[in-house]
């Protein structure tokens, strides 16, 4: 395969390139992992530049390629990861990222954007990467792809090799399924002032109060991914939640609870020394918190250990 040109020697390269930001973003959306997402779009630019010049000249609109290329790899990626789960200790979580999280796969080659992010927005929340990670491959890809990326049943049925009518199937099954795991989320102000109330009850050992935070049927999901110690079944139960998280500021007497956003939604990160060994999400409804998610492997943690803010 030959080495890829700089944007000053292939005139087609600028706006091949710019389409990074939306592979990686497709990417994160469909497989709820930054490294996986990285990999996918690396593959994708590898397979058109291993294309003779004569069938890239024929391709009428690469971009519709490039994606096409990569929702085949996530695809594949999703199937083959349901074989990888199986394997993996404890629960398995998405990666989750910051406001300003970076991820570019520039390496030597400098004229590759270094301002590639991950737009943070409802599809890329904690709880909505939760609920599509318990879809078939088809139904994800399907939904991603035009409920997201509002690509027409035809073109996504050429990547799904089902009927376009089958692909809608597929998404307007993934929504319903969404709208009965997601109903009415907390408004952005409240998720926030729950959020500070929790950190704030977790730091003062406030059980009484934290508990009344706490949805009676609340779920706790750690992901230690066999690197850290985390629990490796949900906890379940406001009292054995709240009860969770006290002994962990009892035990880690130097812990520091900061609110930072999690996918664009407030969360709190867990550091020691000022580096960061966890971060949560939570979802809330009805002004309770109903699902904590806790993100402890490191392997999931480069956007938050890369700098830390103050």
């Amino acid at each position: 395969m030959s080495t890829p040109l700089g944007p000053d020697q292939d005139p087609t390269l600028g706006s091949l390139m710019a389409e990074r930001r939306r592979l990686l973003n497709l990417g994160y959306r469909m497989l709820g992992s930054l490294q996986d997402a990285e990999d996918v779009v690396q593959e994708t630019y590898a397979r058109w530049y291993s294309l003779p010049e004569k069938e890239q000249q024929a391709i009428v609109a690469p971009l519709a390629w490039l994606t096409r290329v990569a929702s085949r790899i996530c695809l594949d990626h999703l199937t083959s990861a349901r074989v990888r789960r199986e394997q993996y200790t404890g629960e398995w979580l998405p990666e989750p990222v910051r406001h300003s999280a970076a991820w570019t796969s520039a390496g030597d080659e400098g004229w590759a954007d270094p301002a590639d992010r991950i737009t943070l927005d409802e599809s890329v929340s904690m709880g909505m990467l939760v609920v599509l990670d318990s879809f078939t491959p088809a139904e994800r890809v399907a939904f991603v792809l035009h409920d997201i990326f509002g690509m027409p049943f035809t073109e996504i049925a050429d990547t799904v090799g089902r009927t376009p009518a089958a692909c809608r199937q597929l998404a307007s099954s993934a929504r319903r399924r969404i709208a009965d795991q997601r109903p009415g989320s907390s408004t952005a102000d409240e998720h926030r002032q729950i959020v500070t109330a929790f950190r704030h009850a977790c730091r003062t050992g406030d059980l009484d109060t934290l508990v009344a935070l706490l949805d009676p049927a609340v779920e706790s999901r750690s992901d230690g991914g066999g690197k850290v110690r985390a629990a490796l079944r949900p906890i379940i139960g406001r009292d054995k939640v709240a009860r969770l998280f006290l002994g962990l500021m009892r035990n880690e007497p130097e812990v520091e609870l900061v609110e930072e956003d999690v996918n664009g939604t407030p969360g709190v990160t867990v550091r020691i020394a000022g580096t960061t060994i966890a971060v949560l999400a939570v979802d809330i409804h009805d002004g309770l918190i109903t699902d904590v998610w806790m993100v402890l492997n490191p392997d999931k943690l480069h956007a938050w250990t890369g700098y830390e803010t103050r």
